[in-house]
């Protein structure tokens, strides 16, 4: 019997695997594409994806087998990057759960980390969780980073 808890073993794992077909096409689009955006915004209902789509597109836009050019685009949930993403050892995935860490401070010590080069990746990609629990003053002190983020850092902004 796995150990692994339910939503953490059929948590999707590609694009592929995601039960949103228009979420699913978008994302292709994007990723097919060699411009990825430094700051996006999945919303939605509670339950039905948001964080899951962030975490994949993070994967793939990371991944070392990725290749727009042979139309390779999915995370092959296999090379170290990939790797390093599923069992949380990357230090170029930041989760932020915006409803805990909502704070002018907890934002501070984000954009402090900001100009960091990733460390194994070509992106480093920050995963803010419920953005719209962020104070008032917590979003005016991370606007300017996401108006002007460094080039190797994206934002996916979940809601």
């Amino acid at each position: 019997m796995s150990s692994q808890t339910y939503h953490l073993k059929y948590r999707p794992k590609k694009i592929a695997d995601l039960d949103l077909p228009d979420v699913a096409a978008s994302l292709s689009r994007v990723l097919k594409s060699s411009k990825i955006s430094q700051a996006l915004l999945f919303s939605g209902p509670k339950g039905t994806g948001k964080t899951s789509a962030a975490r994949i597109f993070a994967r793939a836009i990371n991944c070392e087998r990725r290749n727009v050019k042979k139309g390779i685009f999915e995370p092959c949930n296999s090379c170290s990057n990939c790797k390093s993403f599923l069992d949380g050892s990357s230090l170029d995935i930041i989760e932020i759960d915006g409803a805990s860490n909502r704070g002018i401070d907890d934002v501070r010590v984000l954009r402090d980390g900001v100009n960091l080069a990733a460390s194994t990746s070509t992106y480093k990609v920050y995963i803010i969780d419920e953005v719209h629990m962020l104070t008032k003053e917590a979003f005016n002190a991370l606007l300017k980073t996401l108006e002007e983020p460094p080039a190797h850092v994206v934002f996916i902004l979940c809601t």
